[in-house]
């Protein structure tokens, strides 16, 4: 969910005509098709009336000559919100039982003219007055800047895979604050319980689709929960589904003054519950700073806006920092907000310093304890909006495992991490840009994938109140000419008519799902055939980062007990800094040497082995400059690491695999006034 400022659109009120067609619309029926045999693609049943779909010819199936999946994948879209923050902030359903007129029909307090459509103007700008009349008028929504009505109806979303689309990643979403804060609700607020019902809602949806196809397992609709399922789906044409979570406070883990509210007995019961629900993949913080890690700032007056609802949740507003390396925040600026009103007497948002855009939250020990918690489950992580920092040590934390379960899904990563991203194996996806910002930034990256060998995703965040493709004109160059042929030339796309309302992405711009087929070709358009032959190597890049990510196998740690020793170790008198605490299993135990440049750790692994990797999760006091050094009999020492840039936190030394007994840490210059000190140290087989 991407909240981003744009200016509301003032349309003319809604007629009796409007009206009278709502009504008359409302007898629904199902209408056999008129498919011929054979017709897969086609069910043999549809509610009527209905929105058409606009795409002729067959869906392609199967694999490539080089067996692998072809299609587009969105990484990020939330079909369901509309069931999130008290049900009446996202308007319409994605289908409803009565039909279409039942699901695309907007909230009742937005009738008859928009005035209560609260949301609408706080996010974006202008009065929210609109037309609120869906079905089957539509003169005003659904349109690329009117946020909150439903943009993901099924239909729609059918037009989407029948243009080529062949992976969703469908985001369970919602947040409590907004709930709360929200005038208009209908349900409770607790996070997790519109998590289940979201969840809920797409197995019901599947149903749905299936139903009109003669039963179950026959639809184009299908929720996968492993990459093998995923690749059987898209070899058979169809739509594989895979359910995320983006949600402020996953498993009632908030933050309270900087207390958490939440024990590792509720993450892993979470974790558990989630999994179990079917998902793969999930954020751990979004929006608010919560008890597993801090959050990538919004800027302007919609960032001031999120900051008092950070300290309505909290108590504490964000905290910033200088930023130590190339990455950073957003800026958070100091812009004004109409929120800030409802901020207790005598308190005021915070004046944040223009040089200092980084978090100083980043991931807690807690937020340390739910991702390994996800990797011992095998699920995906999404990073973005995390704060740099959490980034940070959550891509050391991978890479000290070589896990690739990571994925940026809708341009909230620092583009400083790509690479990093890439080398572990993970999976990097675009916002929804306009045609020409997205072939641009498109290129800007495509040197990356070509050298990773990977295809490329992107996430529309429909239904997630962020803005989307606006339309480029009807006289714009290289514009969208109807009918045009699918990528990959088996289809033929014509406008799409709903009801009344014809779309054409000249002069709509990406007003729905339905219209993801129009933005591709309008970016093949101005961005070449290059871009949307990467788009259309996506599906197979993400499971390709899914199937790592199930078959990966956590390493044996040779070093784990065994005997160690150092040049010194600190004394205390109220604990040990022994060389052993850095092997013990406990990341709260640690060694530290004496105050000088010149020390050692070593440790006996009790046996010869091929080792090729070592980690070392320092403390503040950490090494800038050391050696890694390797032996066989604990006399002739060979050094097989260095580094002169060490910076603390976690690092990891890979070399070529070398038979060791012994491995030591050769201490050269400290990064601090104090020692060196090693929470853990790791060694791993090559």
């Amino acid at each position: 969910m991407t909240l981003t400022r744009r200016w509301y659109r003032r349309r003319k009120n809604v007629t009796v005509l409007s009206l009278l067609f709502l009504v008359l619309a409302m007898t629904l029926g199902p209408t056999p098709s008129s498919a011929a045999a054979g017709d897969w693609w086609i069910p043999t049943a549809r509610p009527a009336p209905d929105s058409g779909i606009g795409v002729t010819g067959e869906p392609f199936t199967g694999t490539d000559s080089a067996g692998e999946v072809r299609g587009f994948v969105d990484a990020h879209n939330h079909l369901f919100s509309n069931e999130a923050f008290g049900g009446r902030l996202i308007c319409g359903k994605v289908f409803s039982e009565a039909g279409v007129a039942d699901a695309l029909k907007d909230c009742p307090e937005h009738y008859p003219d928009g005035t209560l459509a609260v949301f609408d103007y706080i996010t974006h700008g202008g009065d929210g007055r609109h037309d609120p009349v869906g079905w089957p008028t539509f003169k005003d929504w659904p349109a690329y800047d009117s946020m909150t009505h439903q943009a993901d109806y099924y239909a729609w979303l059918e037009r989407a895979w029948r243009g080529g689309q062949r992976v969703l990643v469908n985001d369970l979403v919602t947040n409590g604050v907004i709930c709360s804060v929200y005038p208009f609700k209908d349900r409770s607020c607790d996070e997790m319980t519109s998590i289940r019902l979201q969840a809920k809602m797409t197995y019901r949806l599947q149903d749905y689709i299936d139903t009109m196809y003669g039963g179950a397992g026959k639809g184009w609709f299908r929720i996968v929960t492993d990459s093998a399922q995923a690749r059987e789906v898209v070899k058979q044409g169809k739509l594989a589904v895979i359910l995320g979570v983006e949600t402020s406070e996953p498993f009632g883990c908030k933050q309270i003054l900087d207390i958490p509210q939440c024990s590792k007995a509720d993450i892993d019961k979470g974790l558990d519950e989630l999994y179990g629900l079917g998902v793969r993949s999930m954020f751990l913080c979004h929006k608010f700073d919560n008890a597993l890690c801090g959050v990538r700032f919004d800027s302007g007056s919609l960032g001031t806006a999120i900051d008092v609802g950070q300290f309505l949740s909290t108590g504490t507003f964000w905290q910033t920092e200088k930023c130590t390396g190339p990455q950073h925040d957003n800026p958070i600026g100091n812009a004004s907000s109409g929120a800030a009103k409802d901020l207790p007497a005598g308190v005021a948002v915070p004046s944040y310093d223009s040089d200092a855009q980084c978090n100083k939250r980043g991931l807690t020990d807690l937020g340390e304890y739910a991702v390994h918690g996800m990797m011992k489950r095998k699920m995906m992580l999404e990073v973005d909006h995390m704060s740099v920092k959490a980034v940070g040590r959550v891509l050391d934390i991978f890479d000290a495992a070589s896990y690739p379960g990571v994925i940026s899904s809708h341009s909230w990563m620092d583009a400083g991490w790509t690479e990093r991203v890439y080398s572990l194996g993970g999976f990097v996806a675009q916002y929804m840009h306009g045609s020409e910002g997205f072939a641009a930034e498109a290129k800007r990256t495509e040197a990356l994938r070509d050298k990773y060998h990977v295809g490329y995703g992107f996430g529309t965040d429909f239904n997630g109140v962020g803005s989307h493709p606006a339309p480029r004109g009807a006289d714009a160059p290289n514009k969208v000419t109807y009918p045009f042929r699918s990528v990959d030339g088996g289809s033929v796309v014509d406008r799409l008519t709903t009801g009344q309302r014809t779309f054409d992405f000249n002069t709509d711009g990406g007003a729905h799902v339905g219209m993801i087929p129009d933005w591709i070709e309008d970016i093949r358009k101005v961005g070449g055939q290059g871009v949307v032959d990467d788009l259309f190597r996506g599906a197979e890049s993400y499971l390709d980062t899914l199937s790592a990510t199930e078959q990966h196998q956590a390493s044996v740690d040779l070093a784990k007990g065994r005997t160690a020793k150092a040049s010194s170790s600190e004394w205390s008198l109220f604990t040990s800094y022994r060389p052993g605490r850095a092997v013990d299993g406990d990341g709260g135990t640690r060694w530290a040497s004496d105050w000088s440049d010149d020390q050692w750790w070593q440790v006996d692994l009790g046996a010869t082995n091929l080792v090729g990797r070592v980690t070392l999760d320092w403390e503040r006091a950490y090494g800038k400059a050391y050696r890694i050094e390797v032996s066989t009999d604990g006399t002739n020492w060979r050094t097989v690491w260095s580094t002169t840039s060490g910076d603390g936190g976690l690092d990891t030394a890979r070399f070529a695999g070398t038979p060791a007994r012994y491995v030591r840490v050769q201490g050269l210059q400290r990064g601090t006034n104090w020692g060196y000190s090693l929470y853990d140290v790791g060694v791993h087989s090559a």
